[in-house]
């Protein structure tokens, strides 16, 4: 807690002053035009990996990077999706998975959850990645675990998309969705093609998207 409280003073001192106007401007409005899913690891910083300042990114953060489907009891990654799009109205929804992710591992590799009976729960939203990724055949345990982190992306994207509000700025064509992987030890980001349900470079291929897909342009 003392490095934490030593990293707040700095801030304070430090920091803040330097961005002293981009506060003021934040003090009584924000206007992100992103919302950010990924998993609450800290080895993953949305606004570091982006290198966004304040105000730039809308975060939603959980174990798994998990969009539940929108159902009668909607819970706090449903009312934090439903502010973004209909009150921030947002433009772009990226879901972010990472590798060596805790959560698909536990899944992928079928561990036992009994003694975390919350966390087990809360990974059945998972269950649709799950039951894909273990039809295919694997080479090895790591890919096995690499495949479960992009069958689960894929799967929160399809989640995402039975929530009204995105269901509405999707048909008004007022939204994209973006489904990303980050590498840890290399920073390198895959990106899902919608157009061809693979992973690609982001850095390669810039404007790919998952949704809605973005077919060839004809020459």
């Amino acid at each position: 807690m003392k490095e934490i409280i030593e990293g707040f003073l700095k801030f304070q001192r430090d920091a803040f002053p330097e961005r002293a106007e981009l506060f003021k401007n934040l003090a009584t409005k924000q206007n992100p035009r992103t919302l950010f899913i990924s998993c609450s690891d800290s080895r993953l910083v949305p606004e570091l990996v982006t290198q966004h300042e304040p105000g730039g990114l809308f975060v939603i953060r959980n174990a798994g990077n998990i969009v539940p489907s929108y159902g009668p009891e909607p819970g706090g990654v449903s009312a934090s999706v439903e502010y973004a799009v209909t009150a921030l109205r947002v433009t772009d929804v990226v879901i972010c998975g990472h590798s060596d992710c805790g959560a698909m591992t536990a899944i992928a590799a079928c561990k036992c959850m009994d003694h975390m009976p919350a966390v087990g729960s809360w990974l059945r939203y998972a269950d649709s990645a799950r039951i894909v990724n273990e039809a295919r055949p694997h080479v090895s345990e790591r890919d096995r675990i690499a495949a479960m982190v992009r069958e689960n992306v894929i799967a929160q994207l399809e989640n995402i998309k039975t929530h009204p509000s995105v269901r509405l700025a999707l048909g008004e064509g007022r939204l994209a969705l973006h489904g990303w992987v980050y590498d840890i030890e290399s920073g390198r980001i895959d990106a899902l093609n919608g157009a061809t349900n693979t992973f690609v470079s982001l850095a390669d291929n810039t404007d790919v998207r998952a949704y809605p897909i973005q077919l060839p342009v004809a020459v």
